[in-house]
């Protein structure tokens, strides 16, 4: 069925709390649609802030099962995780209202604006965000949905992971693992990176090489020998320490201070309020698209100056006793490598936590998990985990995160299993000492930010 976003006026979200799900529903209800949704997790009485903020908005939120689809319901938006046996799908289907999954919405609202998505493994969020706040601070008003909020705009009181500007540029995060990268056609494409993660490498070149095929100007980050076999174009293309290699955008001379980041794009200096090396690549990535917008290296530059960082991401708690506490949406094998890595000019150890999520992308990835945390970790560095995350729906529970922790204990590493979470802070509180950084890290459970919250308290 063909559907005209324009004829839209009363749009329903089921599993509007989700963070893809609740940007679209702000985007829409900021163009002027009349938007409602449920969640399971207004069941379960979580997520209630993200309800809070939608019915801010103007956006009705109600229990799955509450039958809120009603006559003037006039489209149903599902993600992929969302099964047909839920009510509010159920009930569409027999009242004949269009069923539209979130990725083919975002791509009809794409193709509206001149937008600009960001691809790749690792980074697609910050990048976005960085991106975004530099066409915004250079008055270009843009508009932006991507999967976290940025902490600029929650300050605001938003969730924080879409706002409707004025200008006519879009920015948006174009996910790979469900394939959906290939239903947009933006005016700009940019890649970060492609590694292993939720399908074969093959796999996800192919994706992303129609992604390049489908986006009228391409930006590559040649530093990622996968990515960089699809560049079409080395001068709107960036990297980083490319010394042998002709390319338009080179960040260098990279030094991390504390919590402040510091380098050069073509000689011109940035610094940065936020860790780790990888920022450093997703920050030259989105100075190498903004480029594509007008702005200069220069304006990039004092524009990520003021660049407040993205929730849960490398998102700093605060220090208790000496002990520096990191929460972190951390949750593939390169994720929480370069998280981890990125704690480690903080403190003289770094005793990190990882709750996997999913038991089918833990098992298709327990050897790249247990290589890249292995490698990362320094001879008193730790890492601890808890038991998977479960999400609901039909899994098959073959594997442990304890299955990781033996495999990493077995390199020679500092390995431990706390089954539940709640005891990780009576586990380690006692061995935390003075220039310790603890790193938090794992996604998709909605709970996890609250959990780290109360762990900083409990310190």
């Amino acid at each position: 069925m063909s559907i005209n976003i324009k004829n839209i006026k009363n749009p329903f979200f089921v599993g509007v709390a989700g963070a893809g799900m609740s940007a679209i529903a702000q985007y829409l209800q900021g163009i002027g649609m009349r938007v409602s949704g449920s969640d399971r997790f207004f069941n379960e009485n979580k997520a209630l802030d993200i309800k809070e903020k939608l019915e801010t908005l103007g956006i009705q939120c109600f229990k799955q099962g509450d039958n809120a689809v009603n006559a003037t319901t006039d489209l149903i938006v599902v993600s992929t995780a969302i099964e047909d046996t839920v009510p509010e799908v159920r009930q569409a289907k027999e009242m004949g209202i269009p069923i539209i999954k979130r990725s083919e919405l975002l791509a009809l609202i794409a193709a509206t604006k001149k937008t600009i998505a960001i691809g790749g493994t690792s980074g697609k969020s910050t990048t976005a965000g960085m991106l975004y706040h530099i066409l915004e601070e250079n008055q270009l008003a843009p508009s932006v949905i991507t999967g976290a909020g940025l902490i600029n705009l929650i300050q605001k009181g938003k969730i924080g992971n879409a706002t409707v500007g004025k200008g006519e540029w879009l920015v948006i995060e174009a996910d790979e693992s469900d394939g959906s990268i290939v239903q947009y056609q933006p005016e700009i494409g940019v890649l970060l990176n492609i590694e292993k993660d939720h399908k074969e490498l093959n796999e996800l070149k192919e994706i992303f090489k129609t992604f390049q095929q489908n986006s009228s100007r391409f930006i590559v980050n040649v530093s990622n020998t996968e990515a960089a076999s699809l560049s079409v174009n080395n001068e709107t293309d960036f990297g980083v320490n490319c010394q042998n290699l002709a390319v338009g955008f080179n960040a260098e001379n990279f030094i991390q201070d504390g919590f402040y980041i510091t380098f050069t794009v073509d000689e011109v200096p940035f610094k940065l309020n936020i860790i780790g090396e990888h920022n450093m690549e997703n920050a030259v990535a989105a100075t190498a698209a903004a480029f594509q917008c007008g702005v200069s290296i220069q304006q990039s530059a004092k524009a990520l100056a003021t660049y407040k960082g993205i929730y849960r991401r490398s998102q700093i708690l605060g220090e208790k006793n000496g002990v520096w506490v990191i929460d972190d949406f951390a949750h593939n094998p390169a994720k929480c490598a370069a998280a981890i890595r990125s704690c480690q000019p903080m403190g003289k150890r770094v005793v990190a936590w990882f709750q996997p999520h999913g038991y089918t992308p833990t098992k298709f990835l327990r050897n790249e998990f247990v290589q890249e945390i292995s490698e990362a970790l320094r001879p008193d560095d730790e890492i601890w985990m808890s038991e998977i995350f479960y999400a609901g729906g039909t899994a098959t529970k073959d594997i442990s995160a304890n299955d990781l922790i033996e495999d990493i204990a077995a390199t020679g590493k500092k390995a431990f299993f706390v089954t539940d979470r709640n005891n990780l802070l009576p586990s380690v509180k006692n061995k935390l000492q003075t220039g310790d950084v603890l790193l938090l890290m794992g996604a998709r459970d909605p709970s996890l930010e609250q959990f780290a919250k109360n762990l900083f308290k409990e310190m």
